[in-house]
């Protein structure tokens, strides 16, 4: 089973607990609810990070950091106090570039930023953006590339990706086919080439946590265990 993989010092740079902010946590006590479980996998920190999309959920950095100390606090007040910070998965479009240009970026660590594509299509300018980011000073991580349909029967544009100084984060559910079979295969595909440098949850909800339990049905993920002791990088001093 997934679970079993998990270390007991496993911090997390990529879920959706912040209340009310995006598809995650509808409330405080489901944020609760869903960090207990995850502790009781081996979950030791999170980084969660809050969708950032324009005219879906235009979260700003002032937004979600006000977010995360209220967040904290009244986590405390029911005597959960987790080690909890946040950043954000940001959606590259128009309004991400302008972002990039002011700075404004809440990154996991340093200047390592999350970022995502839509689902049904790469952006237009997307290397235009990956070079934006990295002119500016930021590290981008690319979330789930496994996911990207659009790239499942066209690996070389991972190489092209990798090429641009993009690094991968896999989703750890698209080991035990969570999200389909496709994205499984695409996933075993990025283990077997080593192309995966992070891993990360992407916790919404229960149903997310439900599947930890579920059997891994890749053939390539010898290398899972290193891969969720590399985001030791993004531990907290």
């Amino acid at each position: 089973m997934l679970l079993d993989l998990i270390p007991s010092n496993y911090v997390d740079i990529h879920s959706h607990l912040l209340p009310g902010i995006d598809d995650g946590a509808p409330n405080i006590e489901t944020t609760q609810v869903l960090i207990n479980a995850l502790q009781k996998i081996g979950f030791s920190e999170f980084i969660t990070t809050p969708h950032c999309i324009e005219l879906v959920w235009p979260n700003t950095e002032n937004s979600i950091v006000t977010l995360l100390y209220k967040t904290k606090d009244d986590l405390n007040k029911l005597h959960c106090t987790p080690k909890l910070n946040a950043a954000a998965e940001y959606m590259m479009d128009g309004t991400f570039l302008k972002s990039i240009c002011k700075k404004q970026l809440l990154t996991l660590k340093d200047n390592f930023v999350l970022v995502e594509m839509s689902y049904i299509n790469a952006p237009l300018h997307l290397y235009d953006t990956l070079f934006e980011l990295q002119l500016n000073g930021y590290q981008p991580i690319l979330a789930h590339p496994e996911r990207y349909a659009f790239y499942h029967a066209n690996h070389f544009e991972f190489n092209k990706l990798k090429d641009a100084g993009c690094l991968f984060q896999l989703n750890l559910l698209s080991s035990v086919g969570y999200y389909g079979a496709d994205v499984a295969k695409t996933a075993d595909y990025l283990l077997q080439n080593k192309m995966i440098d992070f891993v990360g949850s992407d916790v919404h909800h229960q149903k997310h946590i439900a599947a930890f339990s579920e059997k891994i049905i890749l053939k390539n993920y010898n290398n899972l265990p290193q891969l969720l002791q590399n985001n030791d990088f993004f531990k907290s001093k």
